[in-house]
């Protein structure tokens, strides 16, 4: 189905009518079933993640607006993997947003729940996706491009129109800096970048919990219960894990991440006394300089 064909089933809610009208910031892709108001809104978080790994095997599990599970893999199969085991319950009706072709191996994990996106499909694959019955998105624009047509962002609130540029922005190697004095190993700097990122593309307040490139728990708008929320979630897998937050955290906060034996804090900023416990514990901490607010 060709985006001039496209016509939304509904609003968010299937008494709302809804439109979509293309303009130059429109990415090319076609989809293969009608999409939802909210299933346009799913695919752009997705979308606005995978941007950030274009070049490697990504996955990326959306339910509803809320990033639910991302990891990367050797292949785009063990990717779709990882994510279903972080979050295998809303795996089974999350929208996947996938980097590179998905062949019949990746294919095999989906069921008439999900909705697909991905640059390319093997003939194998679109065989396996049609007898059960999966919605796909075939994204023809390149994800290396894709930031290139992010739009300002518009809120119509009835105190006027808020408009302001995309977030686009990059750890920067002048900021990064690790102020504790146990120190990351690079494995450990890999996976606090991974949870960096995803934690950019999540509401404020939120918590990511990683390691060898997947998340193991995504906490988001829960304010002070984020990391005891994430940390419950993701039980023995944050062991020697990344806790990523994309505002400052508190002493209470790095005596949770103890609790639960993470190995490396990253955060925006860190006052003395969190540097402090940080190094009571042997915990690694970064800061990278600037905070990623997304309300």
């Amino acid at each position: 189905m060709k985006l001039e064909d496209l016509k939304l089933i509904s609003g968010e809610n299937s008494f709302q009518t809804a439109s979509i009208e293309r303009n130059e910031n429109t990415i090319d892709y076609e989809t293969s079933v009608q999409l939802t108001y909210t299933d346009i809104l799913a695919l752009a978080k997705g979308l606005n993640v995978a941007s950030e790994f274009y070049d490697v095997n990504a996955a990326i599990a959306v339910k509803s607006t809320g990033i639910i599970a991302v990891a990367l893999g050797k292949s785009i199969a063990d990717a779709v993997t990882k994510i279903m085991d972080s979050n295998p319950v809303d795996f089974m009706s999350s929208t996947i947003v996938l980097t590179k072709e998905a062949d019949s191996e990746t294919a095999r994990f989906f069921r008439d729940t999900n909705l697909i996106a991905a640059p390319k499909y093997t003939k194998n694959a679109l065989e396996v996706l049609e007898m059960h019955n999966v919605g796909f998105v075939t994204i023809n624009t390149p994800f290396k491009e894709y930031k290139k047509f992010l739009p300002d962002e518009i809120k119509v609130t009835p105190l006027g129109t808020l408009t302001q540029t995309p977030n686009i922005s990059e750890l920067d190697k002048d900021t990064f800096k690790v102020v504790s004095t146990t120190k990351p190993t690079v494995e450990q700097i890999e996976d606090a970048v991974f949870a960096w990122k995803v934690a950019k593309h999540n509401n404020s307040q939120c918590i990511v919990i990683a390691k060898d490139l997947k998340t193991s728990a995504i906490a988001q708008g829960l304010q002070s219960a984020s990391v005891e929320f994430a940390l419950d979630y993701s039980c023995d897998m944050s062991k020697d894990a990344i806790l990523a937050s994309d505002m400052p955290i508190t002493v209470h906060d790095v005596d949770v991440a103890a609790q639960g034996r993470v190995g490396t804090i990253i955060v925006p900023f860190a006052q003395k006394e969190v540097v402090a416990a940080a190094d009571k514990y042997s915990i690694a901490l970064i800061v990278t300089g600037f905070s990623n607010m997304l309300h």
